[in-house]
């Protein structure tokens, strides 16, 4: 048991999955800001794109 104790408190193995986990939340929070804000000027500009073609051929 005395053996035990300084393995365990010298293993990285569950801080790294921690660390790990914590990078993939970050990541996947930018990309869901940058879907958004992408997400609506690309909707705005095919609405525009397609307002323009109704339009111009006189429907």
């Amino acid at each position: 048991m005395q053996n035990a104790k300084p393995n365990f408190l010298n293993d990285q193995t569950g801080a790294t999955a921690v660390e790990y986990g914590m990078i993939l939340a970050m990541i996947f929070l930018a990309m869901i800001g940058a879907v958004q804000a992408f997400g609506i000027n690309a909707v705005e500009m095919w609405t525009t794109m397609a307002t323009t073609i109704v339009e111009a051929s006189g429907h």
